[in-house]
């Protein structure tokens, strides 16, 4: 009889450490969704969090993408694991959360996030 409870309750266990049957979180906006313009966040400090609506136009190599809106161009850069289960091309319109990241003269966003529009 204790080996039964002690396997269900392992078996308990495990399912609620893989986090077995949850659905999706929120999805909304949360409370920093101002969204700013390439142009903007090319003026923002370094390590400044900032969200930018556009089109990834290409891809240049080594994680790193040309983000684009209607203000301009940025190299963004994207860490292979936000790409599980997400595909886009150049027609797709993006929201991207992500750190201002300013070293020896250039501007890049280092994407922490992103969702399709």
């Amino acid at each position: 009889m204790y080996k039964r409870f002690f396997l269900s309750f392992a078996v308990f266990l495990l399912l609620a450490a893989l986090n077995i049957g949850a659905q999706d979180g929120y999805k909304g906006p949360g409370p920093s969704s101002n969204i700013v313009t390439v142009e903007q966040a090319k003026k923002l400090r370094d390590d400044t969090m900032v969200n930018l609506r556009g089109r990834i136009d290409r891809a240049l190599g080594d994680d790193k993408y040309m983000f684009s809106d209607s203000t301009g161009s940025i190299t963004i850069e994207v860490d292979e694991h936000l790409w599980f289960g997400f595909s886009v091309d150049e027609k797709d319109l993006l929201e991207i959360t992500g750190e201002i990241d300013k070293e020896f003269g250039r501007v890049e966003i280092d994407v922490k996030s992103m969702k399709k529009v």
